[in-house]
């Protein structure tokens, strides 16, 4: 297993030249605001700020480890984005460099997964995550997908994560074991903005030469059809003769599908019965026919029952309950979830129809079971 902290990568940009001045960053609407008299003082400039220092520690980290890569024996590959390789559209059902300059993976025209950096060894695939978020407890349905991901696309290599945070960071001691941290000192990005905003001059980008680097597109991967595995997991937890087939839940197979969709679609609810399980929930001027059910997981281990409710073409909520109240939250009408509405409203017919007994069974079983 790969080990790498300060000791082996020293901290500091100075080796790296000007060449975080060659990465995309969007600061138009920070300096709107510094144009305005907002400072460190002001809560608006200090979160455009932070997201934008946030983007510079990103290609700081991988701009060391690049180099890390290019002279570790244990690392055979180290794939290349940003400004290190030529501008390409993303490719569909592959993992490819977008015209951003992210490596991403999308199942036709979404992306359902981002890596901010991936190295190979001989046996072991690492898929690198970068942030100045002072707490990770919240990662882990994130670390959960995309190790998930790459498990299905590369099954002959031990997927690990390699999380890179700033000291005092916490939570890291609830990470799973396949997850190694990195603890960088604080690195500010005030001297990239200001560079940027003034449009210095820039000596010429540094590029690292090795046989190691390697191109996301080169990769062959296994081949995992998105939508098909969707309607091939929701037909196969109701072959049982039972709501949900809970030996086929219950799978290791299913649940790493499970961390990709970060959700099992299972059925749907009448929207009569649905208003009885949420009378909370105003569905005046909505067009939806029904509810569709799914199970996903928490934070703790636990599972829970959260709902789909789509009101018109693009307009989409997504209903948990507490406590007896329904919450419901709008989903992004370009996001994956819509697609994949898109297709349940050919694949999902009646027989998959749910009684609120029904439910009922359903939520008493996962009230027992626990996943890892």
């Amino acid at each position: 297993m790969l080990t790498i902290n300060s000791t082996v990568i020293p901290h500091g940009d100075e080796d790296l030249g000007d060449n975080l001045l060659y990465y995309d960053y969007n600061i138009d609407h920070l300096l709107s605001l510094g144009a305005k008299g907002l400072t460190m003082e002001d809560e608006a400039y200090v979160s455009a700020f932070r997201s934008f220092e946030g983007e510079v520690y990103e290609n700081y980290i991988y701009e060391k480890l690049l180099r890390y890569a290019a002279n570790e024996p244990q690392i055979k590959q180290f794939i290349i984005k940003g400004p290190h390789k030529n501008r390409t559209h993303a490719q569909s059902d592959a993992l490819s460099v977008s015209w951003k300059g992210q490596i991403i993976y999308r199942a036709r025209h979404k992306e359902i997964g981002e890596f901010d950096g991936l190295l190979f060894t001989d046996k072991e695939l690492y898929f690198v995550e970068m942030t100045l978020v002072k707490s990770v407890s919240n990662l882990k349905k994130r670390l959960r997908k995309k190790r998930a991901l790459l498990e299905v696309l590369f099954p002959r290599y031990n997927v690990k994560a390699l999380l890179v945070l700033n000291e005092g960071a916490t939570g890291t001691s609830e990470l799973p074991e396949y997850a190694s941290v990195w603890m960088t000192q604080p690195y500010s990005a005030r001297h990239i903005l200001e560079s940027l905003s003034t449009r210095a001059p820039r000596a010429e980008m540094v590029r690292v030469q090795s046989d190691k680097i390697a191109h996301a597109d080169d990769l062959k991967v296994a081949a995992f059809k998105y939508y098909s595995t969707l309607t091939w997991m929701m037909r196969s937890l109701r072959n049982g003769g039972t709501p949900v087939n809970w030996d086929f839940f219950r799978r290791s197979a299913t649940q790493r599908y499970h961390d990709i969709y970060t959700k099992v679609y299972v059925g749907y609810l009448s929207i009569d019965d649905f208003k009885i399980l949420a009378p909370n929930i105003s569905l005046e001027g909505s067009g939806a026919k029904r509810a569709i059910v799914a199970i996903e997981k928490d934070h703790s281990g636990g599972y829970f029952l959260t709902y789909f409710l789509r009101h018109s073409g693009k307009k989409l909520d997504n209903i948990t309950m507490s406590d007896g109240i329904a919450k419901a939250v709008k989903k992004d009408p370009l996001g994956i979830t819509l697609t994949e509405m898109n297709h349940l409203d050919k694949a999902m017919d009646e027989s998959f129809h749910l009684t609120l007994e029904q439910l009922r069974g359903i939520q008493n079983t996962l009230s027992t079971i626990t996943h890892k």
